[in-house]
């Protein structure tokens, strides 16, 4: 059967979790990063960053022992960015527990969608110092352009693994790991592929960005590791800058059964809008998050009183945090008390276009392990913020339905509904 043949948008099918690949500051494998989470450490630590002198920033939530070595030869991991590596490292570990193997798969019906906030900051940073300063356009790297393209990373992926069906980076700003996730799933369920890997990578930590974000008074400028990035507490004054990425293996439950992968967690639903409003701000009214949680909801063919746990976008911004909780209240109304919510950024930091990624992951295993990751160092409550934040300690609870949010620069807004396997 042809490609064309298989391929049926009228067909909605279900879609399955069957890997997942993490690299964080908090760990560098699921399992680690799992038990970070659900034990409250904070991978957030006093930046160590060469060329910063100046910028008010503290702190930064870095990967400090990663060696891209262990998945990239030496000569392939100079000719990619540091995100790159990440995302690397991430699917490979993905497609281990997925146990998929590339050779028996139809290659034009597998893909590979990875958002990138920013992608080769790294890179683009280094090349234009030699611009300026180190001896002008002849000393501009022949790789500099592939290096720093925020495709490359869903790019080389499909390279490792021969994936020749849609292979797409999206770069909705902070939502992009989200968006990302979620453009797989509509095209799994509509029959365009049977099995996607899909996630968000970052590696934004540099000067330029450090200098950038807190100039808009975007980041914490705390030089306390425990009190910089937390979420809900009326002491939040920004986020912290982390890197990372989060890869999921997402295919059709017919697909995955018929290979005899295990389903880890069904992905049920997708929403996606835009506030249509600010550059940077959230819309104050918090109408395009609420909007986005309905209709992933409604794509998952759910209602809000089913929700147990929402995964928040979280950023410990003032205004985030505050409209991202107005939102949770339009969403369920009186039933908003009873709805356990933690930002997983308040030991992570803000990973930018990898977060959602990883995030899903997080809510993913809470839904498969019932256990809901805390919100660390929610100290000082908020008026504004008054919702049940499961502070600093990790709760049992019944979790069938999670949702996980994400929100963009740009005014764009993701979110993903998960559920158990049934």
């Amino acid at each position: 059967m042809t490609f064309e043949q298989k391929a049926n948008p009228g067909a909605a099918r279900r879609v399955v979790i069957t890997g997942m690949g993490v690299i964080s500051p908090v760990g560098l494998d699921v399992p680690s990063f799992w038990q970070s989470l659900v034990h409250g450490r904070c991978g957030i630590r006093e930046l160590d960053l060469d060329g910063v002198a100046g910028v008010p920033v503290k702190m930064s939530a870095q990967i400090r022992d990663f060696d891209p070595l262990q998945v990239l030869d030496r000569k392939e991991a100079r000719r990619l960015d540091r995100y790159c590596h990440f995302a690397v490292a991430a699917a490979a570990e993905a497609v281990r527990q997925s146990r998929l193997d590339f050779t028996v798969l139809d290659p034009w019906r597998a893909g590979v969608i990875i958002g990138s906030g920013v992608g080769g900051l790294e890179t683009m940073a280094a090349e234009y110092k030699k611009l300026y300063l180190g001896g002008g356009p002849e000393r501009i790297s022949p790789l500099f352009i592939p290096m720093m393209i925020a495709n490359m990373a869903a790019g080389k992926v499909s390279m490792i693994y021969g994936a020749k069906g849609s292979n797409l980076c999206v770069t909705p700003a902070c939502a992009s790991g989200t968006h990302a996730i979620g453009e797989a799933f509509r095209a799994i369920r509509h029959g365009y592929l049977d099995i996607c890997l899909a996630g968000g990578a970052e590696a934004p930590i540099t000067p330029i960005a450090l200098a950038g974000f807190d100039n808009m008074r975007a980041l914490s400028r705390s030089a306390d590791p425990n009190r910089a990035s937390i979420p809900f507490d009326r002491a939040r004054d920004g986020f912290v800058i982390g890197e990372g990425a989060g890869i999921l293996v997402l295919e059709s439950l017919e697909h995955a059964l018929a290979r005899g992968a295990e389903p880890l967690c069904e992905l049920a639903g997708y929403g996606s809008t835009a506030d249509a409003y600010h550059v940077t701000s959230p819309d104050p009214e918090g109408e395009g998050a609420a909007m986005a949680m309905r209709l992933a909801l409604k794509d998952a063919g759910e209602t809000p009183d089913q929700v147990a746990y929402i995964n928040a976008h979280g950023t410990s911004t003032p205004l985030n945090d505050k409209y991202e909780t107005m939102a949770i209240h339009k969403l369920l109304g009186a039933d908003a008390a009873r709805v356990k919510i933690s930002s997983t950024k308040s030991m992570t930091g803000h990973l930018l276009g990898a977060a959602g990624a990883v995030e899903a992951i997080a809510s993913a295993l809470a839904v498969r392990e019932d256990l809901i990751p805390p919100t660390i160092n929610l100290r000082e409550a908020d008026p504004d913020c008054d919702l049940d934040y499961v502070p600093d300690q990790a709760i049992h609870w019944p979790v069938r339905l999670a949702l996980s949010n994400s929100l963009g620069f740009g005014g764009h807004n993701g979110t993903l509904c998960f559920r158990k396997v049934v």
